[in-house]
C-alpha cells in the first residue's frame, strides 16, 4: 500500500497544491495563460510524439483495442446524456455538457503520468490510443450535438468543416500523427532534439497537474447540480467497470494494455467539460462544479484502482 501511495499522492498532492495556490493566491486567470499555452502546445504534444514515435508501428494499428475502449467512452456518454436528459427536463445542450462530466476522463492532464508511472513504457502505446480516439469523439460529438440543440447557430455542413479543423489541427493530435509517422519510417531523432524532448515531457505531468488545481479553483462552485452525484457515478465506477468488461468479452489483449485502459477510465472528469461549458456558455456552474468533486472523490476511486492493478487483482478475463 505504501507503494501505491508513494504513487498516488504526488500527482494529486501537485493538484492539490494547485488548488491551495489559486484559492490563496491573488493573480488573476490571465496568469495562467502562458503556462497554460506552454502544457497544451509545447509540453504535452511533445510526450505524446516521443511515447508514439517510439513504438513499433505495428501496434499503433490494434483496431479492436481502439474500437473497444472508445466503444464503452461512447456508450458512458449515452447513458450519462440519458440521466441528463431526465434531469435537466430535455435540455439538449445542458445534457451534453453533463454527459462530458460522466464519461471524459482527464486523459490529457493526468493519463499520461499516472498510466506509465504506474505500469513503465508498456503502457505508452494503449495511453496514446485511448487519448486521440477519445478525444476525436468528443471533439465531433459535442458540437453536433450543439447544433442539433440550437446552441451552435452554423449550418451542420459549417459544423462538420469545424469539427475536421479542429481534429486536424489540435496540437495533441498533430503530435500523435506525427509520432506515428516517426515510428513508421522508425525515425531516431539526433541528441540535440531528444535532449530537448526529453525537458519538455518531463515538465508536461507536474505542470498540466498544477494548472488544473489551479483552474479548478478559479472556478465558481456554487450549489452541486442534482445530476452531478450520477454522472460522476458513471464516470468513476462505471466507466472503468464497463472498459473491463468489454475488453474481458472481446479478448486477446495483453494485461498491461487492459490494467491501462481500466486506469484511463478512472480517472476524474477532465477540464474539457468546462472550458466546453464556456464555450457554448451553457451548465457552466454545473460543469465546474463536477471537475471540482469529481476530482476530490477520485483520489479514492484511482488510488484503489491503483492497488487493484499494482496487486495485479484485475481479472485478465471472464474466465
Amino acid at each position: 500500500m505504501a507503494d501505491v501511495l508513494a504513487l498516488a499522492l504526488p500527482f494529486f498532492g501537485v493538484i492539490f497544491l494547485g488548488l491551495g495556490c489559486g484559492r490563496l493566491a491573488r493573480i488573476p486567470e490571465s496568469g495562467l495563460a502562458w503556462l497554460s499555452f506552454f502544457i497544451i502546445y509545447v509540453a504535452l504534444p511533445a510526450l505524446f510524439f516521443s511515447l508514439v514515435a517510439r513504438t513499433p508501428f505495428h501496434e499503433l494499428t490494434n483496431g479492436r483495442f481502439i474500437a473497444a475502449t472508445t466503444f464503452s467512452t461512447a456508450l458512458c456518454f449515452a447513458l450519462s446524456l440519458g440521466v441528463g436528459l431526465w434531469l435537466r427536463r430535455g435540455n439538449l445542450p445542458e445534457a451534453t455538457i453533463s454527459a462530458i462530466l460522466g464519461s471524459y476522463s482527464n486523459v490529457g492532464y493526468m493519463g499520461p503520468g499516472l498510466t506509465l508511472g504506474a505500469l513503465g513504457a508498456a503502457a505508452s502505446v494503449p495511453t496514446a490510443l485511448i487519448f486521440v480516439f477519445d478525444s476525436l469523439f468528443f471533439f465531433t460529438i459535442v458540437p453536433i450535438m450543439m447544433a442539433i440543440g440550437g446552441r451552435d447557430q452554423r449550418r451542420i455542413g459549417a459544423t462538420l468543416l469545424l469539427v475536421v479543423r479542429r481534429v486536424l489541427t489540435h496540437p495533441f493530435n498533430v503530435a500523435t500523427f506525427l509520432g506515428v509517422a516517426a515510428a513508421y519510417i522508425e525515425f531516431q531523432p539526433p541528441a540535440a532534439i531528444e535532449r530537448t524532448l526529453e525537458f519538455l515531457r518531463n515538465a508536461a505531468a507536474p505542470c498540466a497537474l498544477f494548472t488544473l488545481g489551479v483552474s479548478v479553483a478559479l472556478r465558481p462552485m456554487g450549489r452541486m447540480q442534482g445530476e452531478v452525484p450520477a454522472l460522476l457515478a458513471i464516470k468513476l465506477l462505471i466507466h472503468p467497470a464497463l472498459v473491463w468488461l468489454v475488453l474481458a468479452l472481446v479478448g486477446g489483449f495483453d494485461p498491461v494494455w487492459i490494467a491501462t485502459a481500466v486506469l484511463m477510465a478512472s480517472l476524474p472528469p477532465a477540464l474539457n467539460a468546462f472550458i466546453m461549458a464556456k464555450q457554448y456558455d451553457t451548465y457552466v456552474a454545473g460543469a465546474s462544479g463536477g471537475v471540482l468533486i469529481g476530482t476530490v472523490v477520485s483520489v479514492a476511486t484511482v488510488t484503489f484502482m491503483l492497488y487493484a492493478v499494482q496487486h495485479d487483482m484485475l481479472p485478465h478475463g471472464l474466465n
